[in-house]
C-alpha cells in the first residue's frame, strides 16, 4: 500500500464528530480572550470569565466577535457586526480529539468529520447597541430558502427583508440566525421527506406528524440568552408572525417583546404553505396572502 491508514476510537470518532471543528489552538484562544473577541455567557446573559471551566449545572454559550461582516444580501447591503454562538458542551475535549488525529496522522479526517453542531449567529446591525427598542429578527436557517433560494416557503424573502428592514430602522438591531433550527428542528434529511409527503397532498404540519415528528421542535434557549446578553433589559421589537415564538421567548425570561408583523414573499408557491402556517396559529391574514397578480 501506498500510505497507511489510521482509525481512532469509535468513541472518540463519534465525539469528534461532535466536536472537532470546534477546535481553537490554545495560543489563538488566549490571544482572542486578551483582544475582548472570545466571551462566554450564562443562561442569563451575564459575562463569564472564559478562561474558567462552564458551570456544570446550566448552558453557558461561548460568542466569538464582532467581526466586521460586509453582506451582498438584501437592497441594503450593510456591513454588520457577526459573532458566533456555541454551546460550552460543544466545546468538551476538543483539544485532546484534535490532538489524536494529529497524532495518529489523521489530519485528512478534519475534513470527513463535518459537524452537525450547531453555530448559531448574532448579526448586530446599525446602533443597535444604543437603541431603546431594537428591531430583531430570531431566524430559523432554512437551506433550501435561505440558500437555494426556494419558494417553497418564505424564508428567503423574510431573511433578506430582515436584514433590509433592520438596517433601515432608525434604532437597527439584531438578527440572530439559528443554525440548528432546519425544517422547524426536525433537520434537512427529513424535511426533505415532507416535501414528498406533502407533494402527495398532505400539509407542512401533516407531513410532520406522518413521520411521527412535532408540529415544532424548535428550542429558543439559546436565542433567548443571546438576546439578554445584547439587548439586555431593553424591549425589543420581534419581526414574526409567530405567537408561539413570542411566547416561547417570553417563557424563556424575555419581559418586553412586541411583536412586527412580517409577511413577505408570497406567491403560488408557498401559499398553500402559508395557509397551513395561518391555521396553526400564525398572524397572516387573507390580504397577506394576495399576490400582485
Amino acid at each position: 500500500m501506498a500510505g497507511h491508514v489510521h482509525f481512532l476510537p469509535l468513541a472518540a470518532q463519534s465525539q469528534a464528530r461532535k466536536s472537532v471543528f470546534t477546535y481553537l489552538n490554545p495560543d489563538v484562544r488566549e490571544k482572542l480572550i486578551d483582544h475582548g473577541k472570545l466571551m462566554r455567557i450564562d443562561s442569563q446573559g451575564e459575562a463569564l470569565d472564559p478562561r474558567q471551566s462552564p458551570p456544570a449545572d446550566g448552558v453557558a454559550l461561548n460568542l466569538l466577535g464582532p467581526i466586521p461582516l460586509p453582506l451582498g444580501r438584501g437592497h441594503e447591503q450593510p456591513t454588520v457586526d457577526w459573532y458566533a454562538a456555541v454551546r460550552s458542551t460543544e466545546l468538551g475535549q476538543v483539544e485532546s480529539l484534535a490532538n489524536t488525529l494529529r497524532d495518529s496522522g489523521g489530519q485528512h479526517l478534519f475534513a470527513e468529520l463535518v459537524s452537525s453542531m450547531a453555530v448559531n449567529s448574532v448579526l448586530a446591525i446599525g446602533d443597535a447597541a444604543n437603541a431603546e427598542s431594537p428591531l430583531v429578527r430570531v431566524h430559523s436557517n432554512c437551506l433550501t430558502g435561505d440558500i437555494f433560494g426556494s419558494r417553497r416557503c418564505e424564508c428567503g424573502p423574510q431573511l433578506e427583508a430582515a436584514l433590509d428592514r433592520i438596517s433601515q430602522d432608525p434604532q437597527g438591531g439584531y438578527l440572530v440566525y439559528m443554525a440548528g433550527h432546519e425544517g422547524r428542528g426536525i433537520g434537512l434529511w427529513a424535511k426533505a421527506a415532507t416535501y414528498l409527503l406533502q407533494d402527495e397532498g398532505e400539509d407542512t404540519y401533516q407531513a410532520n406528524r406522518s413521520l411521527g415528528l412535532p408540529d415544532d421542535s424548535r428550542d429558543f434557549s439559546d436565542a433567548a440568552t443571546l438576546l439578554k446578553f445584547f439587548a439586555g433589559d431593553r424591549p425589543i421589537r420581534l419581526l414574526t408572525n409567530n405567537p408561539k415564538k413570542v411566547r416561547d421567548l417570553t417563557e424563556l425570561g424575555l419581559a418586553d417583546i412586541t411583536a412586527v408583523k412580517h409577511v413577505i414573499g408570497v406567491d403560488d408557491n408557498n401559499r398553500r404553505y402559508l395557509e397551513a402556517k395561518r391555521e396553526w396559529g400564525h398572524e397572516i391574514g387573507e390580504q397577506d396572502l394576495r399576490t400582485d397578480d
